[in-house]
């Protein structure tokens, strides 16, 4: 009766389903409860708990609703890199393919440089990987340290609202339409720190990041932080209405060059709005016509994660 009642809720045709480490629940592994879903998808409640487990999502309408009393009492976690994995894809903690996924009150992370020296080759340790379109993210913690979350898939859309994500090294990357909302990004302790690696290839892509009302945050030994690095020549980033602390290096991004070419000339890396001592009104800003542009349903095509729950 209790599923009943959430999924009319919900508004949902789907099932819901249970899982507990414990075994006191319908499953006692989240990748379980996804197997076991029909195509029409399954809302999975996870009762709090460190999951272990490598999970792979491919099917569409999934959704994962921790049920502690915050994000931090249902993990999914996985101890594994580009070096141990055989590549940076295969190196994610938690892989979602699949189509209209939801998430909320819980944290995905990848443990494997916590204990490890974080310079060390094949140290790319993914979080979550994520392709999949409409995607929703609320309250979700990302915690890793180099490559924390890819947020891939062109044109794919995801929406990550009032989550927390950290790492160093180009910790939120790829080439997904994603819009971050009241997100707190940190910056764990580094010589030098890059947030996104947007991978934007060509000029008429459908991809690229934008950051609203968030807040960039660091550890004390995060020396220099840029706001990100263009991972493709054509990157496409914009942080607006942000507060960004005094770590924020002046120029704010960074060069990669590929193939001896420099990449900043062509990247799209624009602010609006932004506070805070790291705030520099040298760097690109944007109009209020351009800011337009960047709002979420603008943004994305018309289709309104907010009124996604």
């Amino acid at each position: 009766m209790v599923g009943l009642v959430l999924v009319l809720f919900l508004g949902l045709d789907k099932g819901v389903s249970t899982v507990a480490a414990d075994g006191s629940a319908d499953f006692k592994t989240v990748q379980a409860a996804v197997d076991a879903a029909p195509s029409s998808g399954v809302v999975i409640r996870i009762r709090p708990g460190t999951y272990r487990e490598k999970l792979v999502l491919t099917k569409a309408h999934i959704q994962l609703r921790g049920t502690g009393a915050d994000a931090s009492q249902v993990v999914l976690s996985y101890d594994d890199s580009s070096g141990t994995a055989g590549g940076t894809t295969k190196s994610a903690s938690v892989t979602v393919s699949g189509d209209d996924f939801y998430a909320e009150n819980l944290t995905m992370e990848n443990t494997f440089s916590r204990t490890r020296a974080l310079t060390q080759e094949g140290s790319q340790a993914v979080a979550l990987r994520i392709s999949g379109d409409r995607s929703v993210l609320r309250n979700v913690r990302f915690l890793g340290y180099q490559d924390t979350l890819y947020a891939t898939g062109k044109p794919a859309r995801q929406y990550f609202a009032d989550c927390y994500i950290e790492g160093n090294v180009d910790f939120i990357f790829g080439d997904a339409r994603a819009f971050f909302e009241n997100c707190e990004i940190h910056s764990k302790a580094h010589p030098v720190v890059m947030i996104t690696a947007q991978s934007k290839l060509h000029g008429d892509e459908q991809s690229g990041y934008v950051f609203d009302h968030c807040r960039l945050t660091a550890d004390p030994d995060a020396k220099v932080v840029y706001l990100g690095r263009p991972w493709r020549a054509y990157a496409s980033v914009v942080f607006m209405n942000t507060e960004m602390g005094p770590w924020i290096a002046p120029e704010g991004w960074h060069e990669w060059e590929h193939d001896g070419k420099a990449s900043l000339p062509t990247a799209f890396y624009a602010e609006y709005k932004s506070t805070g001592a790291g705030a520099n009104p040298a760097r690109r800003q944007l109009s209020e016509a351009e800011a337009k542009q960047f709002s979420v349903t603008t943004f994305f095509d018309g289709w309104n994660p907010r009124e996604v729950r």
